[in-house]
C-alpha cells in the first residue's frame, strides 16, 4: 500500500512514516470495466484515488442523456467534494478499463485533511482545477464550433491518455465513440464525419483500439 501511495501527487511531500500512517486507513480494490462506483444524487461516504486504469466522471440530463466531465488517470483523486461539504455527489463514476482504486471512508478523509496540510492543499488545487475546466467547458459549447470541439476533446484525450513520439500522440481508446461524442457534446454522425475527415488528411489514423494524432499538423 505504501509504494501505491507513494506513486500519487496528492502524497508526494510526505515522509514515509506519514504514508505509513495513511496506509492503514486505506483499502485497495480492483474493479472491473464498467462497474459504477457512485451514481450523481447519492449521498458521499468514500474518497478515491485511482492507482491504475481509468475512470469517467460524467452527469446525465432528465432524458438519460450523459456529459462526461472529466476523465480520471492513474494518480488522479475524486469523491471528495460531498464528503466536504455534506451534500449527494453532483456527478457519477464508472471504471472504463479494470482499475485499481484505494479508498478512505469520510471520516477518515476528513481526519486525514485537518492532520495533513499539503493533503487538504493538494486537494483544493485539485478542485479549482476541475472548476477552471468545467469553466472552459461551458465556454466551449458556448463559442465553438461543432468541429473545433471534437478535435480539441481528441487532443484532451490524447494529453490525458496518450504516448507521445515528437508530435505524434497514441491514444489507447477507453472510451467509445458514443462517449467520445458526448464529451465534445456533438451527436454521433458528427464525431464520425470529423473522424473521417482526419483520417483523409492522414492526421489521424485507427488501428483496433488505438488512435494516432499527428499533434503539429491538427494545431496548424
Amino acid at each position: 500500500m505504501i509504494e501505491l501511495l507513494n506513486k500519487v501527487p496528492l502524497f508526494s511531500k510526505l515522509n514515509h512514516q506519514q504514508l505509513e500512517a495513511i496506509s492503514t486507513i486505506c483499502t485497495k480494490k480492483t474493479f472491473k470495466p464498467g462497474t459504477v462506483l457512485f451514481n450523481e444524487k447519492e449521498p458521499g461516504s468514500i474518497f478515491y484515488i485511482l492507482s491504475s486504469g481509468s475512470i469517467k466522471i460524467y452527469t446525465a440530463t432528465s432524458s438519460g442523456e450523459e456529459m462526461i466531465l472529466s476523465l480520471m488517470k492513474a494518480g488522479d483523486s475524486f469523491g471528495e467534494l460531498s464528503l466536504i461539504d455534506g451534500k449527494p455527489r453532483s456527478a457519477s463514476a464508472q471504471t472504463l478499463e479494470e482499475s485499481v482504486l484505494i479508498s478512505i471512508t469520510a471520516p477518515s478523509f476528513i481526519g486525514l485533511m485537518k492532520t495533513h496540510f499539503d493533503i487538504s492543499l493538494g486537494i483544493m488545487q485539485e478542485m479549482c482545477s476541475r472548476l477552471r475546466d468545467t469553466n472552459q467547458h461551458v465556454q466551449d459549447r458556448t463559442f465553438l464550433d461543432a468541429r473545433t470541439r471534437v478535435i480539441k476533446s481528441l487532443i484532451t484525450l490524447a494529453n490525458k491518455n496518450g504516448t507521445r513520439t515528437g508530435n505524434s500522440i497514441t491514444i489507447k481508446m477507453t472510451l467509445n465513440y458514443d462517449e467520445v461524442s458526448q464529451m465534445a457534446g456533438v451527436q454521433k454522425p458528427v464525431l464520425m464525419q470529423v473522424i473521417r475527415d482526419l483520417q483523409d488528411k492522414r492526421l489521424l489514423s485507427l488501428n483496433g483500439q488505438e488512435m494516432r494524432l499527428d499533434l503539429g499538423q491538427l494545431r496548424a
